[in-house]
């Protein structure tokens, strides 16, 4: 077995050992193909007002002007569904990767360790863990590493456990074997396009951020337009819909990872409960979680949007 064999091997049963679903490894170089689409789709005004989408627009696309001297992309899958949702079917929903601890902190821990692994294992490697908080392209990387396919909705997919997972990446310095991208398995299936209740699908794989519930419930920081009352299907935090209809989800089963356990109460509140919220409520309940992104006062301006 040659290094790049081995090292392979290396990386990839740590990041199992870890807890990751699975590994892909790509090479770091210009992302060609995604390149003109996300031109297209900046220029339509999809990202609505995350402008910080139009920013580091090279770097976004070419991981070696954002890590120096990078040779690859290691991309990870972590599951997050969940064994236990929400009780009551009339409450305000929240986004089942939002009930436990805030995924940039679990994620982040284990990328650490798992260079931390490498630096031992391997010798001088240079590199940074990436969960979604810089200009990387996660989906993009993923799929190209052969970790799944990127859906008409725009989430990546597998066969094997569906969508409901979160995606990061090590950008490093060291030679290693790359993965071939898998096929396309969505065929002409146009579940979620069908289902989204905003029509933010608005072809297969493109998707209008500036008319996703999850972009007016979390990034949207003015009031909701009112042209979207009563289209909300009573997500007051992200939205789910899209994943939930998606035939592969069937095969999604729950994570086994104790710090995506939500808080003890957040499944048991009441409409009621959600309607009265106070801060104090907010800050126990999520105290840890990436809700707090939307603040107490974000999370009462959507739980009154979703009022008649």
């Amino acid at each position: 077995m040659d290094l790049k064999s081995k090292y392979t091997n290396l990386i990839k049963t740590e990041a199992k050992r870890l807890g990751f679903l699975s590994c892909g490894i790509s090479k770091a170089q210009f992302l060609e193909e995604e390149a003109p689409r996300l031109e297209n789709w900046l220029n339509k005004n999809m990202h609505g007002d995350m402008q910080y989408m139009e920013n580091h627009f090279d770097k976004r696309l070419d991981p070696t002007k954002l890590v120096e001297g990078s040779k690859s992309v290691v991309s990870l899958i972590l599951n997050y569904y969940p064994s236990e949702f929400q009780q009551d079917k009339t409450a305000p929903k929240i986004s089942k990767y939002a009930y436990g601890t805030d995924y940039h902190f679990v994620i982040k821990d284990k990328l650490k360790s798992l260079l931390s692994f490498i630096q031992e294992e391997i010798g001088e490697v240079d590199g940074r863990a990436f969960v979604d908080s810089a200009p990387v392209l996660d989906k993009a990387w993923a799929a190209k590493s052969g970790l799944g396919w990127i859906g008409k909705h725009s989430n990546l997919l597998t066969q094997q456990v569906g969508s409901f997972f979160f995606i990061a990446e090590l950008i490093i310095d060291l030679d290693l074997e790359y993965d071939l991208r898998t096929t396309d398995h969505c065929g002409t299936c146009t579940a979620c396009i069908d289902a989204c209740p905003t029509q933010a699908i608005t072809e297969p794989y493109v998707v209008d951020g500036s008319k996703c519930i999850s972009y007016f419930t979390i990034e949207l920081k003015e009031n909701i337009p009112t042209e979207f009352k009563g289209q909300f299907d009573d997500w007051m935090f992200g939205c789910d819909v899209c994943q939930d209809v998606c035939p592969w989800n069937r095969f999604s089963k729950p994570h086994n990872e104790p710090l995506f356990n939500p808080h003890p109460e957040l499944l048991s509140m009441s409409r009621k409960d959600w309607e009265e919220i106070t801060q104090e409520t907010f800050s126990k309940v999520f105290k840890k979680s990436a809700v707090k992104r939307t603040k107490y006062s974000g999370l009462k301006r959507n739980i009154n949007f979703l009022k008649s």
